[in-house]
């Protein structure tokens, strides 16, 4: 079995059980010196009102014991649910309240989806079925009403499937721990594209619709843009220096932002991928495992240390920390359909909602207040539209990726979405 562990985030062993997480960071933290980089005014920042913020206006609105560590959340594209794939193979589906009844969710189902982990969950067709990836290659689609299987692919890849994301109205995309991302077509009901972009894990996916491009992060420290007109692997960064966790399109789709394993935020832009434009360091020493696209200006990142936080994109700056999920890692964080609630899951089994309304609110009143550190960028204004089409680089290390710079069209796979 494929581990997908990283050495800083220490505790990213999916298949073992989940009292190891919480033993292994014990040990992590009273044996291991922890990595600090120099200190920064954000991280001052972040040290001087953490203790105070979450005893203000800042709580949870609702909480939720998974019972199981949970690896992914996504919410139903137009009710109030949310789903959670769990480390034994589970999917849960919870209803919430939207008013102010404080009345608690309801699991409404439960299904035993995979025979292992469930490393990531997405509702389909309108909210009408959440599609389910594992380590046992699997890809699994479930009725969000009966509970029963609609379709499973038992070989959707070669390795564990990682990521999920949906495309369009009729495509996702799925990425797994060999770093090969596939694109699946519900209307011809088969896998249309596949992409071996990385050589290491796919971490995260983002989609740039107006140019009709998946952008991916990987472990081997990697960011890749593939084009779907042309069926290939378009661009790719140089190698980092750590692994890249997370990503989001900012600034209109002129700016990529990554977030890595040391906690620093790679800025590239648009048309120029093969080194970044800028870094921002005041995050630095937590990993960055998530992260949300708020509007063109904000990010909301989730860490290793637990905290979740507000950063402002040129002028990069920590607006401010806006709740703490727990003192383990935040796994994933998701926007509710109407933006009401943040949804975070963590290391601790829990799954928060947090209110955004009082999200908001804050970052308003500090932004009136704080002037911000604010990191040079020389392009911020720079005009790349987003079909601007660059050749893939050539690297020092391109000799070692197979078929990276290659896509593959697949027309004979097996029949997944033939009942969806």
């Amino acid at each position: 079995m494929r581990r997908y562990i990283t050495p800083s985030r220490g505790t990213r062993c999916v298949d073992q059980s989940s009292w190891f997480l919480t033993v292994q960071y014990s040990l992590k933290s009273i044996f291991l010196p922890r990595f600090h980089t120099r200190e920064t005014s954000g991280s001052r920042a972040l040290s001087g009102i953490r203790h105070s913020l979450f005893s203000a206006s800042l709580l949870i609105e609702m909480e939720i014991n998974l019972g199981k560590l949970a690896f992914d959340i996504d919410f139903h594209p137009s009710e109030n649910l949310v789903a959670s794939g769990l480390i034994d193979g589970d999917l849960h589906l919870y209803r919430y309240s939207s008013d102010n009844t404080n009345s608690d969710p309801v699991r409404v189902l439960e299904v035993h989806a995979h025979t292992e982990s469930c490393r990531a969950a997405r509702f389909i067709n309108g909210g009408r079925a959440v599609l389910t990836g594992s380590p046992d290659f699997s890809i699994l689609a479930t009725d969000v009403e009966t509970g029963s299987t609609i379709a499973r692919l038992d070989n959707a890849h070669e390795a564990a499937v990682n990521r999920l994301i949906n495309l369009t109205e009729s495509t996702v995309a799925s990425g797994d721990d060999d770093g090969c991302i596939k694109v699946w077509d519900t209307r011809e009901r088969s896998c249309c594209n596949s992409f071996e972009a990385h050589e290491d894990y796919i971490s995260d996916i983002t989609f740039a619709s107006d140019a009709m491009k998946i952008l991916a992060t990987s472990g081997d420290g990697t960011l890749s843009v593939c084009n779907l007109r042309r069926n290939k692997v378009q661009a790719q960064s140089e190698f980092s220096e750590d692994e890249l966790l997370s990503v989001v399109l900012m600034k209109n789709g002129r700016k990529v932002v990554c977030g890595s394993q040391t906690g620093i935020l790679l800025l590239y832009s648009w048309g120029c991928f093969k080194d970044c434009s800028d870094r921002f360091v005041d995050l630095a020493s937590n990993s960055i495992d998530t992260m949300l696209k708020l509007d063109e200006d904000r990010i909301i990142t989730g860490s290793e240390n637990g905290m979740i936080n507000l950063v402002g994109i040129l002028p990069n700056r920590i607006i401010e920390p806006i709740a703490e999920h727990s003192e383990y890692p935040v796994e994933r964080l998701a926007f509710s359909h109407d933006r009401k609630f943040l949804g975070s899951i963590g290391h601790d089994q829990m799954l928060k909602l947090w209110d955004l309304d009082n999200i908001l609110q804050g970052s308003r009143s500090t932004q009136r207040n704080e002037t911000g550190v604010v990191a040079n960028d020389g392009d911020s204004d720079d005009g790349d539209e987003m079909d601007v089409d660059n050749s893939a680089s050539k690297f020092s290390k391109g000799n070692k990726r197979k078929n990276a710079s290659n896509g593959h069209a697949v027309g004979d796979s097996n029949n997944f979405f033939a009942d969806l």
